[in-house]
This record gives C-alpha cells, structure tokens and sequence, in this order.
C-alpha cells in the first residue's frame, strides 16, 4: 500500500444499543460502530475514538479515577485499557478469552479490572491492568454471565449476574497471591418462598444424598444488581420481587413481593430492569418507569418516580453524585440534577437503528442527509449535529440528492420516489410523490449537471424522471434492461451534450448478486421530452436512447461510470478492475454485445461484496466492503490507496458509502452497526495539486449550475406540502373499466380474467388506462356494433345450447372445454384414488402392527366362554410366547436350585423317624404350608419345587432367582404363576370344546325339531345358542360379504375372473339338471326306493272311482263291499296317522328337555370352573404380591449401591481435596513464618532509628535535641484534612468508605509531599544550622520510610495470617467432611445388612385370627411391620402382665399414702416460708430509714467548714446566674429576629388568605354538591352493608349448626372406638411353629 494521503474522521453519529458509562463527572461514554463516542453532559459535545482493534466488545469505565477499557471482537481477542481525558493506551490484557468477552467491570478502588468470557471457556478473570497481569481466574464459571460488579467498598468481592443465577466470587488474597472463591446465592421460588434447609447437625445419608440430589425447581429470575454502602446486594427479579442479599451469610430478604396483598400496587407490575443506589434509598428502571425507592429495614416507599418518553434501560449516577444520567436503546440520554432542579433534561437523541444510506446536499454548509430502516429522514449539520427530522412512516431503500436544487430523492419499498423539500433545513417537507413500481425502488441516480432522475427495480425497468421542479418532476419516460438491476450509475458529458447511464444486469443465467452483463444508455441533454422521443406507452424511442451492451469475462458485483472508462469489483476474484468503453461511433450495430477486457486489475477488499463510488471530479474512486474498512484511489494509478476502517466487520462492515460535491468530504453507513461516519481527506506531498483539483472543480460546478439553481429553487419553496393541495398543473388520472354483459357463469369466468389494476396504479399503469380511455373513446361506435352483433351471437348459442340439452342425444359445442374438464375430473378421481389406497395402506399397516403385537405374538389368546341361561362369564389367562432370554434365566436358575438341593441333601441328612413321627410331621407341614408360604398355590397343586423358601431369602441373587421362578415361563412348566395359568387354561380349553359339542348337539336337535314340525306342519321359534365374539375372537379378523355395505369394486381381471365363475356353475347345474335316472326315481316314488315311515301323514287312499260318477243309490253290491274297504282302510289310515302324531309331539318334548339338560349342566361346570378361577386368581395374586416385595427389595438393594458407589466417588475427591490442601497449607505456613521473621527485622530496625537518634545529634545541645525529637515524632496531617475538604457531598452512599480506599494507594505519596513541606527551611529551629537540619531531615524521612515499611509488613503479614487461617478452616472442614462421608458410608452398610437380615415374609391367615391398627398402610409412618410369636409366647407374657399388675396396685397405694404426707408437710413448710418473707420485709423497712448523704455529710464537718462550703455555694449560683441572664439577652434576640420573620411569613399568609377567601364560596358550592352526592352514595352503600352483614350472620349460623353436627357425630364415633379398643386382645397364632 503506497499512501498519497490520510482519512481522518470527522464526526460520528450513531447509538450501539449498549451499555453508557461514566468516564468522568461531566462526560458519559458509549459504543457507535466501531468507534467510542464521548458525550460532554454540559456542553453536549460529542468526541469518537476509533477502537485500535478490530471492533468493540464490551465496554466498561471508572469515573473516579478517568479509566475506560474495552473488549476487541476477533479471535483471541484483547482488552484495551486507557485513560481519559488524554485517550492515553494504559495496557493490552491478552490471553483471557478465546472468541470473545460477555462483560467486563473496573474496580472502584485500585487498578484492577474484572471480565468474563464466552465460549468455549468461560473463565472469569481478574486482572491488574497496570502490570497487565491475570491476579486469577475460574473456567467454566460464566455460562450465563451478563454483567460483573465489584463490590465499591472492597474490591475483593465482585458480583457475577447471570440469566438465571447470582453468585458472589470473594477473592482470597495472601500477599501475591489471589485465590477466587464462588458464593452462589440461592433465590426464592416465583411465590417469594424458600425452600427449608436442612439441619447441618445431622450428616446422615438421606441429608448427604438430598445434597447430592437436589432437584432443580423454579427459582426467580435475577435482572439488576448493586452493591450497597453495607456491602449488602440489591437485587431486581424479571418478576417484579426486590430481594436484598447478604454474601457473607448467604441469607436472602423479599423487599417487595408483588404477589403479596401488602405490596406497593406501583410495583406489582413492575419488572426490574437496571439498579443503582442512592444515600436515600435506590432508584429502580422498570418498564414503564424509573422510580426512587426509600428502603428503612424492611419497609420500602416510593419517594418520585420519572415517566420519559421512550423507556429507560440504564440509570446511574455520576461519579460525585450530583447527576443522575437516563438512558435508552432508542437512543435518548436525559440528565438529572436533583440538587437543583426536578426537571429531567435531554440531552442526546439519537434515533437507534440500521441507517440505509446517507448522502451531502450540494452546498457549501456540507449539510448531510441520511435515512434509517423505519423511514426517518435526518439531517446533519457539518459538525455532526442533528438539524432536524422527518418521519416518512414507510421503509425506504435509497436515496439521492438533486444538484440544482436544495430537495431530495427517496425510495421506497412500495415503489413510489418520495421528493423532500430541503431548502428550510429545521422542517424538511414531503411536496410530491410518484408511483412507479409495485415493488421497492432499488436505484435512484441524478446526472451531475441535474438534469434527469434515474431510477431502477426488480421489474427490469427504468424510468427517467425529470430532476428540474419547473417540470414538476414529471416522468419523461421508460426503457426496460434484460435483467435485474444490479448497480446504477449516470455521468452527464457537457461537451456532447448527453448524459450516459450505466446498469449493471443480473441475467436468467446469473445469479442475483453479480452478473457479467453491462448496459450503457446514452441520453441527449435536451428536447427529451417531445412527442417523438416516447411512444404512446411511454417507452423512450430508439432515435433519442442510445442503448450499448457489453460483457465482462467474470461477474461484477458493483460498478461505477467514469467519463470513458468504467470501475468495476469482482467478488469471486476479490479485484477491482477498470474498463476502457470503445469509441462511441454513432453505430449501433458495432456496440451491441462487445466484451470489455479489464486493463487494470488490482486487489480488492478481504471481505466482500464491494460497492463503488466515484468522485465528481473522478480522480478519486472510494471503495467499502464487508470488512468495513474504506479505500480511496486514485484513479490514475489504482494500486495506491490510503484506508481508515470505519465500520466493524463483525456487523456486516459498510452498506455504502458517497462523496461531497468537492471530493474532500465522504460518508459511509453501516450495514448493521447503526453507525454514520463522516471522514475528511488529507493528501500529502505532491499529491497536494489534486486536492486543488478537486476545490477547483467544485467551484467551476457551482458557478455553472448557479443561474439552474436560482431558477428551480424558488419554484420548489412554493410547492405546498404533498397532500394538502395538489400542486398545478398534476392530474391523476382516473381508471374506468368497461362494460360487461354477464350472460352465463362461463360469460362471467371470461370476464374475471381481465383483472383491474391495484387501487393505487403505477405511472405505467395509469398511462395504460389513459391510452384504453382514449381508444375506448375513439372506437366506441365501432365497439358498440361488435358488442350488439356479438350479444345476437351468444342468443343463438344459448338458443342452440337449450335446444341439444332437451334432445335424447346433444352434440357439445365446446369440445376443448369438454376435454378439459374430463382431463379434470380424471385428475381428481386418481388423486382421490391415491388418497383412498395410501389411506388403506396405512390402515393395513396398523392392522399388521396390531396383529402381530396382539396376536400373533400370543401362545394363548384372550377368550371367554358364557353361559346358556345366566349372564355368567369367565375369561381365560392369555399367555404369550416366551422369549429366548426368559427360557435361558429360567434354565440357569433350575440348575443351580438342583445344585443346591443336592448338596443340601448330603450335608444334613435326616435321622430315621418311626411312621408315627412321620405321619406328625406331615401334618405340621400341611399346615404350615398355606400359612408360611404366603400362597394358596401349592393347596391348588401347582407348587414348584425348586422355589426357594421365604425365611432363607438372605442374598439379592436368592431373591432375583425366585422372582424368575415364580414369574417367567418356560417350557418345563415350573414356575408357578405359569403353572397355574397353564392349567386352568387347560380346564378352560376342555370345557370350551364340550360347549363347541353342545353347540352342535342343540344344533342337530333343532334340526330334527324343524323336521317333525314341518312333518306336523307346525311353526314355532326355536331357541338356538350360538358364539358371542368374545368366545370367537378369531371371527373379527375375518370379514363377512354381508358385512361390507358398499358396493364391490372389481377391475377388468377381476371381473374376467368373475365370469368365468359363473359360466362353469352353470355348467355344472346344467349338467346335473341332466340326469335321467333321477328324474325317474322322482316320478315313479317322489324320489326314493322305499317308502318311510314320516310319510305316513303324507299318505292317502284315493275314493273308488264310482263314489264320483254314481249317486249311492245306484251303487252295486261289489261297489258296496269296496266302499266299505275303502272305509276300513281310510279308518285304519286315520288311527295309524294320529299314533304317529303323537310319537313326533312327545320327540319334541324329549329333544327340548334333552336341550335344556345338557346346557344346565354346562351351567354347572362353568360355575365350577368360575370358582376354580377365582382361587386361581387369589393364587396368582399372592404370587405377584410377592414378586412386588422382592422387587423392592432388590431396588432398594440397587439404590443403596448406587448411593454407595456416590459416597466412596465424594470421599475419593473429597481426600484428593484434603490431601492437596494440606501441601498447599503446609507451603503457606512455611512463607507466614518467613514473613515474620522479615518483619520482626524491620521493626527491630525501626526501633533501633529511634534509639539512635540522640546518639547521632549528641553535639548539638539537649534543649535542641529536645526539640529535634518532638518534631522528629510529628507527623503531618493531610488525609485527615483532605477527609474534612471531601465531605461536602451528602447524596454518595459509598463516600466515607470510598474517601479511605481511595487513598489508600497513594497515602505514602502523600505523606511524602507532606514531608517535604515540614522539610522546608522556614521550619528551621532557631539556632540550629542548615547541614544539621538536613541530616535532621534525612534521619526522619529515614525514620518515616521505615515506619512505612513496617505498616506494609504488617498489612501483608496480617493479610497472610488471616489466609492462612481461612486455609486452616477449610482443612478442618474438609476434614469434617470425610468423616461425615465415612459415617454415612458406615450407616449405608448397616442398612444394607439389615435389609438383607429383615426379610419380608408374606402370611395367609383366616379373618379374625389377627387385628391391627386401622392405619393407612400407603402412608409413611403406618405401621406396617409385624414380629410373629408362638401362643405360649404371649400366655406367658399374660401371666406376667397379671402379675406385675398387682404389685403396681400395691405399690401405687404406698405411693398414695405417702404423696398425702408430703402434700401436709408441703403445707407447713409453705406457711413457715411466709412468715420469715414478712420478717425480712419488716427488716428491710427499717434498714430503708436512713439520713440523706448532705445530712450525713454535714454531721461530720465543723462549723468553719460548713461556711466555707457555703460560700463557694453561693459563688457557683452567682456566676450560673450571670451566665444564664447573657444566654437569656442571646435567646431574646434570637427570638426578635425569628418573631420580625414570622411577621413577614404572616403578612404573606395574610394576603395568600385573602385570596383563598375570594374562592371560598366557590369552594363551598362545590364542596356542598359533593357531600350531596356523596351522602346519597352513603346511603345506599348502608343498605347494601346491613343486607350483606346479616346475610353473614344467617350463614355463620348454619355453619355452626353443621359444626355441632360433625362434632356430635365424631364423638359418638370415638365413645365406639373407646369401647371397641378395650375389648381388643393379643393376635391368635397357634398354628404357628417356631
């Protein structure tokens, strides 16, 4: 970088949103960009110091001692600490941080400096940046740290706030050595509650492991802090609570609880946002409010509150307490001097937020205007201060400032180009406004010579606006680019009389950040706004625009228009290039697609994107990128540059940046910083002709344009405030639409699709509209014709359409809108299709999930059986299929159980035992077996042999096994839950197939009822069980045909399939209809070869065949005797048809009681079966009961591990601890006992200075040495005296303490100034010569040195003692501490013991053969454990009972008798006692008769004696008379004077009376209205108060009579527990051995 030159900075505006700091009593620091601004509270000047870093971190500053110190942001990042008001560098701290510091914080008392860091580290160190070394430091210890604080009276403690905890570091200091100590402050719950402590006495191992395990709850969520003078803390909760914290007890107090009733109802809503204390109490920023707050105790007032405008984030006072500073993150800084005036003043405003641009007006004051992202408009004057303002309340995206008049340009996002008049710089003014896009303005160029306004969209299209105001920026025209714009840049050629404009495009093939494609417009100078320089569109024509397109060989980003040259910057090669345009040859055809080459290639900015920006005299080019530096060139030779960095990088660097009309002056705004800077360029050297250049240039513009400029900017004043009036000559045209003939609904489609334009049309669209108006105008006749002929077209195509809809068979006319709406609606129907099939996709999918959990898995599966004639119902056990796992344990553990049965065999084998022993035995163990076991499982025959027995359940393997033998299941079918379930679903399974049987049997019988009732011709409805789905669960897996509702879908295959099944039944049916021998066998014997006896009832003799053609007169005598056979057989029929009728009545009545049989006794055995289930579910859940004891056993067993395992890790640290403290204490003692040697040398020393002081002035005389000695012991005074000059100020909480820890590092400076004062020689002795005077001189300061020396010796000594006995402490602690641990671990071990001795039987016994307590068993405290005794046990316990009985009724009569004495020899000893009392009060009388002490005294003296005490008497009185009539003469006229003011103070009130007098009747009047009002008001509340009191006492009344009720009740309820409770007697356990 070779530099022609220099920026410096000029001014800088802007607000960081940060913390504001005092750096001394009149000046407050804040962060703007990358810069420090200073702001002079009295003369509101404002400095910057640039950081000398890369950005500003954190900011911290001390008042008192004018210190400031501020983070960097890059990696490995460094603190700056400097002074002020010099801006002198004290120190660099390096090495405290490795991405960045959260927060730093100057001691108030020395030169220590505290920070913290982010991630990864999180340290918290604290530094002496005088030497700039690291005192000490915690990682890991600010995860959350927001802000530290140190402690104002003593620098050793400093305070770390955090996003959702408070902890006090106190740091432990020996001589050089610092130690940090945390103190984590517990705070309360939200409801202002604390939760208990433990006692710290009782160090067991629930205490031990409540510590280790405490569970996080809701705590308060701390938000401000301050220290107070008591070096208490102050802390504010989000929630609204103020707690006020002691570190050194760790106790925390509720100020102010906004749940409360009691609380101040100003501060129930409240949020604590900043603290700051103050000797009457403390001034607190809420939300809406700042309030001052008077603490005394517990009590806490509100003493004034400040309402601002915008809310106040920061509040603190000055370093000397005399001003109170408000600040806000909108901006704002107010003072406050309460000592002189309530009156909040403000005195800095700066608008937060983004700027968007900034650019100069063109005149000489250099008068800048800016924009911010929420559209406020600003201008600055040329020191930086803010002139005025103007909200546009919309978001803008550009600006540009017009050169011939005093008026600016902005874009907007809505895409309209705002014009602000600008001439009246204390009220800018909107005076018009165009629309031209419906999307944001992007670019908005003037030419230099201001004759245009180029502006540029999204939308590809610029437009080309008149700049002059004469021409009421009208729009001239428009042409459209071939793609997004990207950059715009205009140059106005006063030789050719044209004005050219660059654009840099984006095409479809280039991304939206850079493009290669480059579009030269060229412009005449004048006549463009003829009629044949746009077409009717407004589209500028080609004869007047000249359009030129060129290609780069890389993508720009930004580019820049020179006169014959253009700059351009590359991103993705980081350079910056300059393009020669060819010659400009009239030919449009040579210019249209040339490449351009760069002839000069430099390198750009580290970080990029670039933007551009060239000077007016275009010598100079300014550059500015992400990294946020600022580059001026010369454009004459590029690889020169001189750069400032003006912006941080971290923020995004530099937006843009725009040259003065002279070139010397530049602005640059930041993208994210929220920063405006204003540098100067200062060229050196030879380079110094350029800036002459520059000035020259600058002038010979405003000569030109200064006749333009006389002429358009009184035009512009005129114009009136946009809105108000509409200036002349504008019209906004209006938009109409046509009409519109609604003939169908499709006739109504078609006219929907020509959409009217946005209620607010653009200067294209209102264009547009006014060119439709004109045709619409002009062709209207024409127009109207077209629509009468085409509304007879649509009658006849409605007529035709009405016609072929009543036709069978109708044609359509539209066969495209046909087709179109079938490719619709086969559109919809698959993707219906595809919902419906993913749909049952999913549901298949959920059925295979559920299936295969719920069924397929299941060995057995859930199933009842229900009874015939009840509603009884048992369900069986469902089992699933056990797992490899189960099969494995459950081996492993039958093994080792056959083990240790074998080897139990042979170790205690059994003596014989005759049969009747045996026979004893057995019956024993038959009667234990129910009652110890604690199951009824083994009486059901499912007890398992390899199950251990309860009372030898010792170890936790013993009881896991017998929970794997009790519960899992295998295949040898051992356990016993799995035994018992397997076998009644064994009994389960056989009774549901004997119903399966029955089922069928009823079936079959119903059949054959049917039959004889068809036989009988009977019809009746028979009763036919049948499987419910819970006894069939198989049947919902299966889905019926009748069960679907809808109908069948088939595809083409499926139907084919369905056809062919068809055809082939038919076939079939076909060929059996075809079979001969059937159908003879039918005609000949209906079908069979014999005849049956059933078809008895269907047989019948036919009647001869006279009977029907003969009267019986003319039969014959054959024909008689047939007859009579006939009527035989017909007879013998009958009689055989009535036997066969009832044989079928009484089958039916068999077959029915058969059925009603059968399905009672299945009743029977189901019912049975219902029993035996009931006992299996008793069984299995003494068995599950059991499980859960062992269970618990064994996570209690699991838990003390745990808990076990905890302890040794604790007392493993905890003796690491021990054993590292005590080297650490064992080196300190040994440098405490080196220091005292050091010390007992130096005071040895000090004292052998004073002894030898006469020995070395022993020629001088001994009045002199006299002298000499006493002025060699004085000592001067001064922090005495500048104590009593300091304690002027009353409103600093800290000053008396702050005053001696001030001075306390440079007490010996001090006392050295003072010492050379007393070494002048006007204190010179008289007779005492100068060379004595200087030994004399030398001897002292020797001796004050020393006496010096030994002070520090002492304080370090002492320091060190103190640590060492800290250190001693935490030794002796930590050794507590393990033998805590040891004694809990001890403790656990005894438990486990127990536990493993104590093991939980569970006993079956009958009711009544026990009784207990009717406690809760789930309680903590119920008494749930039992010890079991034989009987004889408890009737020799009765024996004894009886006995002790009687001997205490023989005792307790003694014990009366002799109670009766003593109460008798009470009674005397009672009276005696009163008698000697009222013998001592008669002696005490008599001793009380004494002389006075003058009695007494004058008893003793003599005559003469008492006259001379007399007489001093009478002397003493004389002269407190004469002292007491001058203090009367003083109070007299103290009192004239007060009465001569209370006159005047009378003669005020008097005339301030007369005036009150004048408005008492007003007064009254008022006075008397409001008592009416108030009493009629009165009245009513009465009434309402007597109703509600005696409503009360009705319900107090009630409840009473309740009360007596319930307590009634209760006391019946106690006299029957009395009762029942003396009746009680001990538990019956006989059965039990032991």
């Amino acid at each position: 970088m070779n530099e022609f030159g220099s920026l410096e900075l000029r001014w800088i505006q802007g607000f960081g949103n940060k913390n504001t700091e005092f750096v001394e009593n009149k000046t407050v620091c804040y962060t703007c960009g990358n810069h420090i601004c200073f702001l002079n509270l009295e003369t509101r000047t404002q400095n910057a110091f640039p950081s000398p870093g890369r950005g500003i971190g954190a900011l911290t500053a001390n008042g008192n001692s004018g210190i400031f110190a501020f983070s960097e942001e890059k990696l490995s990042p460094s603190i700056y600490v400097y002074s002020f008001p010099e801006l002198q560098l004290k120190n660099e701290l390096k090495g405290g941080a490795q991405l960045d510091y959260t927060s730093l914080a100057l001691s108030h008392g020395g030169p220590y400096l505290g920070s913290c860091s982010s991630l990864p580290d999180h340290i918290i160190t604290v530094w002496n940046w005088e030497n700039a070394e690291p005192l000490c430091s915690q990682p890991q210890a600010g995860q959350d740290v927001v802000s530290l604080a140190f402690n104002p009276m003593n620098w050793l403690q400093l305070c770390s706030l955090g996003t959702a905890s408070l902890t006090v570091w106190n740091i432990a200091k020996s001589d050089s050595l610092h130690v940090l100590q945390p103190s984590t402050i517990k705070l309360p719950a939200p409801g202002g509650t604390f939760s208990e402590s433990q006692a710290p006495s009782s160090q067991n191992v629930s205490n031990i492991m409540a510590k280790l395990h405490q569970s996080t709850r809701a705590r308060l969520t701390p938000s401000a802090i301050c220290w107070t003078a008591t070096s208490k803390l102050y802390v504010g909760c989000a929630e609204g609570f103020l707690l006020l914290v002691d570190p050194e007890s760790h106790s925390v107090s509720v100020l102010s609880n906004p749940t409360s009733a009691e609380s101040i109802p100003e501060l129930r809503r409240n949020s604590f946002q900043r603290l700051t204390p103050n000797n009457n109490g403390l001034i607190a920023v809420g939300k809406e409010s700042v309030v001052h707050l008077q603490i005394k105790g517990s009590q806490i007032n509100i003493a004034q509150t400040w309402k601002l405008e915008r809310p106040v984030t920061t509040v603190m006072y000055s370093p000397d307490y005399k001003t109170l500073l408000f600040s806000s993150n909108t901006g704002q800084i107010y003072v406050l001097n309460p000592a002189q005036s309530d009156r909040i003043v403000k005195i800095f405003d700066v608008l937060s937020g983004n700027f968007v641009t900034a650019t100069l007006l063109h005149n000489d004051k250099n008068i800048c205007v800016s924009l911010k992202e929420s559209g406020e408009l600003q201008l600055w004057s040329s020191d930086g201060i803010c002139i005025s303002s103007l909200s546009l309340q919309v978001e803008v995206t550009c600006l540009a400032c017009c050169p011939v008049a005093h008026y600016a340009a902005v874009g907007t996002t809505t895409g309209k180009v705002l014009f602000i008049d600008l001439n009246q710089e204390q009220r800018p003014r909107l005076v018009h406004e165009v629309l031209l896009y419906h999307s944001a303005v992007d670019h908005l160029v003037f030419d230099h010579d201001g004759h245009y306004l180029f502006t540029g969209g999204s939308d590809s299209h610029i437009y080309v606006l008149e700049a002059r105001p004469s021409k009421m920026f009208s729009v001239i025209g428009y042409t459209v680019l071939s793609g997004c714009i990207l950059s715009l840049s205009a140059q106005c050629n006063r030789d050719m009389n044209k004005v050219k404009v660059l654009a840099l495009c984006a095409g479809e093939e280039d991304r939206k950040k850079d493009s290669s494609l480059l579009t030269l417009l060229s412009l005449p100078t004048q006549n463009l706004g003829g009629p044949d320089s746009i077409d009717r569109h407004g589209c500028l024509s080609s004869h007047v625009l000249k359009v030129f397109t060129f290609t780069v060989p890389r993508p720009l980003t930004s580019c820049v228009l020179g006169l014959s040259e253009i700059f351009a910057y590359c991103h993705r090669s980081k350079t910056l290039q300059r393009f020669v345009l060819p010659e400009d040859k009239g030919d449009l055809s040579d210019q249209q697609g040339v490449e351009l080459k760069p002839v000069q290639e430099v390198r750009g900015h580290p970080l990029g994107p670039a933007s551009l920006a060239l000077s007016p005299h275009r010598l100079w080019l300014a550059s500015v990128g992400r990294d946020g530096l600022l580059r001026i060139r010369q454009t004459a030779s590029m690889e020169r540059y001189i750069e400032l960095q003006c912006h941080s990088c971290r923020f995004g660097g530099v937006r843009n940046v725009s040259f003065s009309t002279d070139g010397c002056t530049l602005l640059t705004v930041g993208l994210k910083d929220g920063s405006l800077v204003c540098t100067n360029i200062r060229v050196k050297g030879g380079d110094v002709s350029k800036m002459n250049e520059a000035t020259q240039y600058s002038k010979s513009t405003a000569y030109f344009l200064k006749n333009i400029f006389d002429t358009e900017n009184p035009i512009l004043i005129n114009f009136p405030v946009w809105g108000q009036v509409s200036p002349v000559g504008t019209e906004t045209p209006e938009v109409s639409g046509g009409p519109s003939v609604n003939v169908t609904e499709r006739d109504r489609d078609d006219n929907n699709l020509l959409r009217a334009p946005p209620s607010q049309p653009t200067w294209l669209e209102s264009r547009r509209e006014g060119l439709l108006k004109e045709d619409q105008e002009k062709y209207s006749e024409m127009k109207k014709n077209l629509m009468e002929t085409i509304k007879e077209l649509r009658d006849s195509i409605q007529e035709m359409i009405r016609d072929s809809e009543n036709q069978p068979e109708h044609f359509n006319l539209d066969v495209e809108e046909e087709r179109r709406l079938e490719a619709m609606v086969e559109q919809e129907v698959t993707r219906v299709r595809t919902e419906i099939e993913w749909d049952i996709v999913e549901k298949c999918y959920f059925r295979d999930v559920l299936k295969r959990e719920c069924w397929d898995t299941m060995k057995v599966i859930s199933r009842t059986i229900n009874a015939f004639h009840s509603d009884l119902e048992v369900l069986n056990y469902p089992l699933k299929e056990q797992t490899a796992k189960e099969l494995e344990d459950l081996c492993r553990v039958q093994n080792m159980r056959k083990l240790e049965k074998a080897a139990c065999s042979l170790g205690n084998l059994k003596k014989d035992l005759s049969a009747q022993e045996e026979e004893e035995e057995k019956k024993v163990q038959d009667a234990e077996t129910a009652t110890v076991t604690g199951s009824i499982s083994a009486q059901l025959g499912y007890s398992n042999p390899y199950v251990y027995d309860q009372f030898s359940l010792k170890t936790i393997e013993q009881r896991i096994n017998q929970i794997v033998l009790l519960q899992v299941g295998t295949c040898f079918k051992k356990d016993v839950i799995y035994r018992v379930k397997t076998a009644f679903n064994a009994d389960f399974e056989a009774l549901h197939k004997q119903k399966m049987k029955e089922l069928k049997r009823v079936r079959d019988r119903n059949k054959h009822i049917r039959e004889i009732m068809l036989q009988l011709d009977m019809h009746e409805e028979l009763w036919e069980p049948s499987l419910t789905n819970s006894e069939w669960p198989e049947r919902l897996l299966a889905v019926e045909v009748s069960e679907i509702r809808a109908e069948r879908y088939l595809t083409a295959e499926q139907k084919e399939e369905e056809e062919r099944r068809k055809l082939e039944e038919e076939r079939r049916l076909a060929a059996q209809a075809d079979d001969s021998r059937e159908r003879a066998l039918d005609d000949m014997m209906d079908g069979v070869l014999e005849v049956k006896k059933e078809d008895i009832l269907k047989m019948e003799i036919p009647l001869p065949e006279f009977v029907l053609t003969k009267p019986d007169i003319q039969w014959s005598e054959e024909e008689k005797k047939v007859f009579k056979e006939y009527e035989k057989k017909a007879k013998e029929l009958s009689e055989e048809k009535e036997k066969y009728k009832k044989l079928l009545e009484i089958e039916i009545k068999k077959l029915h009681q058969s059925t009603k049989e059968a399905t009672e006794r299945f009743d029977e055995n189901l019912a049975k079966l219902l029993e035996k289930k009931v006992n299996c579910t008793v069984a299995i859940y003494q068995e599950e009961l059991k499980i859960t004891y062992l269970v618990e056993s064994v996570l209690r067993e699991e838990e003390m591990r745990s808990q076990e395992q905890e302890l040794k890790l604790q007392l493993e640290k905890m003796l690491a601890y021990k054993d590292e403290t005590e080297e650490r204490l064992k080196k300190l003692e040994d440098e405490v006992e080196l220091l005292q040697e050091t010390y007992d040398n130096v005071v040895l020393e000090d004292k052998s200075l004073d002894k030898d002081f006469r020995r070395a002035f022993s020629d001088l005389p001994s009045h002199m040495v006299d002298c000499l000695y006493k002025m060699f012991k004085r000592r001067p005074r001064a922090q005495k005296m500048r104590a009593q000059m300091d304690n002027s100020n009353n409103s600093d909480p800290f000053k008396e303490n702050r005053l001696c820890g001030s001075q306390a590092p440079d007490a010996f400076s001090q006392m050295l100034r003072a010492m050379d004062e007393l070494d002048a020689p006007a204190n010179i002795p008289e007779g005492l010569s100068t060379v004595a005077w200087e030994k004399f001189c030398h001897v002292r300061r020797t001796k004050v040195e020393s006496e010096q020396k030994v002070k520090t010796k002492a304080l370090t000594l002492a320091e060190m003692q103190a640590f060492l006995q800290k250190k001693r402490n935490e030794d002796k602690a930590a050794q507590e501490e393990i033998k805590n641990l040891s004694k809990a671990l001890e403790s656990l071990h005894r438990r486990r013991t127990d536990l493993l001795m104590d093991t939980m039987v569970q006993i079956i016994l009958k009711q009544g053969q026990v009784e207990v307590t009717t406690t809760d068993p789930t309680a903590d405290n119920a008494d749930t454990d039992f010890i079991l005794y034989h009987r004889s046990v408890v009737d020799n316990l009765r024996n004894v009972i009886r006995t002790l009985a009687e001997q205490k009724i023989t005792s307790m009569v003694a014990c009366k008798d002799v109670r009766k004495g003593m109460i008798q020899l009470e009674w005397e000893n009672k009276v005696m006692r009163k008698q000697i009392e009222d013998l001592y009060d008669k002696e005490k009388n008599i001793k009380m008769l004494q002389l006075s002490e003058e009695q007494q005294k004058m008893t003793h003296r003599s005559k003469s004696d008492q006259e001379s005490h007399t007489s001093k008497q009478i002397s003493s009185l004389e002269k407190s008379i004469a002292l007491m009539e001058t203090t009367h003469k003083k109070s007299v006229q103290q009192r004239l004077r007060k009465i001569e003011q209370l006159n005047k103070r009378a003669a005020a009130k008097t005339k301030k009376s007369a005036d009150l007098e004048q408005q008492l009747p007003e007064m009254h009047v008022t006075v008397s209205e409001l008592r009416h009002i108030c009493e009629a008001a009165a009245m009513a509340e009465n009434e309402a108060a007597a109703q509600e009191e005696r409503y009360q006492e009705i319900v107090k009344r009630s409840k009473l009579k309740e009360l007596a009720r319930a307590q009634a009740e209760n006391l019946a309820f106690l006299g029957a527990e009395v009762e029942r409770l003396t009746m009680k007697n001990f538990p019956s356990l006989d059965q039990l051995k032991h």
